[in-house]
């Protein structure tokens, strides 16, 4: 798995952003106009959802139409558990949408709205060739704050405390705070990536320099057609724990178990400390994940070595996927 870090001086960054934020309209990457395939969603989880805890009953957010069946693009974790969805197109008609698709891998969730919602579907562009200091517009749906500019502060790893990784992911700055399934855009409305995060460091150099983190949509090519005939990618998938981490000190260090999940379970608590998987050391979060990932698929037993009440204990987790997790949600 490659380890891309892509980052340049604080200076640098900072510059190329007021020059991004300040640069007169008639120049590249200064907002513009919201293309009509920008649109508004409305979320209602199902009765009784896993996730109402971190992500609320109901979710707003922003989707991309990206053809003109009415396929629909957004960050994953504003669908799961959808019950019902609204897409409102920036003329402000509204049409009912599906989930037909979610992927953790990736963090892209896809819906079906109608076919002609959008005049013009937006296009996918070509992430890999995004580099820092580009200037790109960042486009929500209107009541979020429509098309603003931005600046791509780096492209590096990204590490989730929700056993959640993506290599090459695009930070930019300044911060959009309606962010989630903000489309990322360049000068021909091509779409490079969906705005998943909010964060305080988009140059990871230890210096607050708050943005977003994007998704790259080249994560999406590999897997679309499987999401729009499956609803996931191909089976098996990783293993997963039900667990959430952070990095503290050169330590992982266990923060929370989701209820019923697969660490619960196996007795792992809030304060536990994971010093490997399977027989191999982990110092971090992302040594950690490539460990769990690599010791096999989702269902098989896992072994992590931990500490738990001031003694190194080795328990057997029995991993699970993580969507069958958030039944009765499904893909429709």
């Amino acid at each position: 798995m490659s380890k891309t870090v892509n980052t340049p001086s604080f200076f640098s960054v900072a510059l190329s952003t007021w020059r991004a934020v300040n640069a007169p309209v008639t120049q590249s990457g200064r907002g513009g106009k919201l293309p009509d395939a920008v649109v508004k969603l409305s979320i209602k989880t199902v009765a009784g959802a896993r996730s109402i805890d971190t992500l609320g009953a109901e979710r707003e957010g922003t989707g991309v139409v990206i053809d003109a069946s009415g396929l629909i693009l957004t960050v994953g974790y504003l669908v799961i558990e959808a019950g019902s969805v609204l897409a409102m197109a920036p003329d402000g008609r509204v049409y009912p949408a599906t989930v037909i698709g979610f992927d953790h891998a990736s963090g892209f969730g896809l819906l079906r709205g109608q076919a002609g919602m959008a005049k013009r579907p937006l296009k996918l562009g070509d992430a890999t060739r995004l580099q820092p200091l580009q200037c790109v517009r960042v486009a929500t749906h209107q009541s979020a704050g429509g098309v603003t500019a931005a600046c791509v502060s780096s492209r590096r790893r990204f590490t989730g405390w929700w056993e959640y990784m993506i290599d090459d992911a695009i930070f930019t700055a300044p911060p959009r705070g309606e962010h989630s399934g903000a489309a990322l855009l360049d000068d021909d409305d091509r779409l490079l990536g969906i705005a998943s995060l909010w964060v305080s460091d988009t140059l990871a150099t230890g210096v607050a320099f708050p943005g977003n983190m994007f998704i790259p949509i080249n994560l999406l090519n590999p897997i679309l057609d499987d999401l729009v005939t499956h609803g996931r990618r191909p089976a098996p998938g990783r293993p997963w724990l039900g667990i959430y981490t952070e990095d503290v000190e050169g330590h992982v260090v266990v923060t929370r178990t989701l209820p019923d999940g697969p660490a619960a379970r196996s007795g792992i608590k809030r304060g536990d400390i994971v010093l490997g998987v399977a027989g191999h050391s982990v110092g971090n979060q992302s040594e950690f994940y490539e460990r769990l990932w690599a010791s096999g698929k989702a269902g098989d037993d896992v072994t992590l070595h931990v500490l738990h009440d001031k003694k190194v204990k080795h328990f057997v987790v029995y991993s699970a996927d993580r969507t069958d997790y958030f039944k009765p949600w499904a893909v429709r």
